[in-house]
């Protein structure tokens, strides 16, 4: 007989978070405990299921298909767990999200309120980063991530995608000129990001090129910079589709637009071994349609 199914979750919780004294501090037990689990596991398909040193764990070939299997039939149990237990009720509990400030403020605060009236027992817990955070560490539970995806141990619902409008204020372009070319960029005051490259990749021809001039680490004071006339940015359309309708903002170059799809994917990430399955896709399929992309 193999081993009982908390011994499994033992050895995914040592996968995900990357190490045995990881794991254990995760689930809240001692360290020989998780060695032992996951020692069992191998004694008893008689395959090494991990390779140790002393900085990190590998999975083999045989111990990665075997995983992949596990949280597949795990899932599925608690599945058929949830559904029996909560046959008929609404899902319940704490659900933790994490998004750059940009789309917490025009996508989900909008929300927020319908989704609680919706689903009443789940408390909504919002955090920001600007950057990708670890779901683990930071203890959350879903994460909506803009961009590439890049992190095999996650499972990802694709939300959208959401076109880039290079734009700068009426205000800005009565004073400094309307550009027609993007060569004309050259002789304008440009607004991007500090840290990462990509985000000042503009969907233009030598859009990669681009060096701002004033930068921010965050898309909203990119935006108010831009509303208030400091010069021309580069914009998810999450973000500026509306200040564009109301005319305070003007998307330039538009014939020359390219698709840029490394910044203009949009997915809700989240473990596949969640037990949070109930709470999460009900989130998700209740924010999929209303979202302003």
């Amino acid at each position: 007989m193999l081993t009982r199914s908390d011994d499994l979750e033992i050895l995914l919780a040592v996968i995900d978070s990357g190490g045995f004294s990881a794991a254990a501090e995760l689930l809240d037990i001692q360290v020989a405990r998780v060695s032992r689990a996951v020692s069992k596991i191998e004694k008893q398909l008689g395959v090494t299921i991990l390779n140790r040193t002393t900085r990190r764990i590998e999975l083999t070939d045989e111990g990665r298909l075997f995983v992949e299997s596990v949280r597949t039939g795990l899932l599925q149990i608690q599945k058929a767990e949830q559904n029996l237990v909560t046959r008929g009720e609404l899902p319940a509990g704490k659900l933790r999200i994490d998004a750059a400030s940009p789309f917490i403020f025009h996508q989900l605060i909008p929300l927020i309120a319908p989704f609680n009236k919706a689903f009443p027992d789940i408390q909504v817990e919002l955090t920001s980063n600007e950057g990708i955070v670890d779901l683990l560490e930071k203890k959350t539970d879903i994460a909506i991530r803009i961009g590439k995806l890049s992190d095999s141990t996650l499972h990802a619902r694709p939300l959208g995608k959401s076109s880039l409008h290079i734009v700068a204020s009426p205000e800005y372009l009565a004073k400094r000129g309307l550009p027609k070319q993007s060569t004309d960029l050259s002789a304008h005051q440009l607004i991007g990001f500090t840290g990462a490259k990509v985000l000042n990749s503009w969907p233009i021809t030598d859009g990669e090129n681009i060096v701002p001039d004033l930068t921010a680490s965050n898309g909203e004071t990119v935006r108010q910079l831009t509303l208030a006339g400091n010069g021309i940015a580069c914009l998810s359309g999450f973000m500026v589709n509306e200040d564009i309708a109301a005319g305070r903002l003007i998307s330039i170059l538009q014939q020359q637009k390219q698709s840029k799809p490394e910044r203009e994917q949009i997915n809700a990430v989240f473990y596949k071994s969640s037990s949070l399955a109930r709470r999460i896709s009900a989130f998700i399929d209740f924010i999929k349609p209303k979202l302003s992309l």
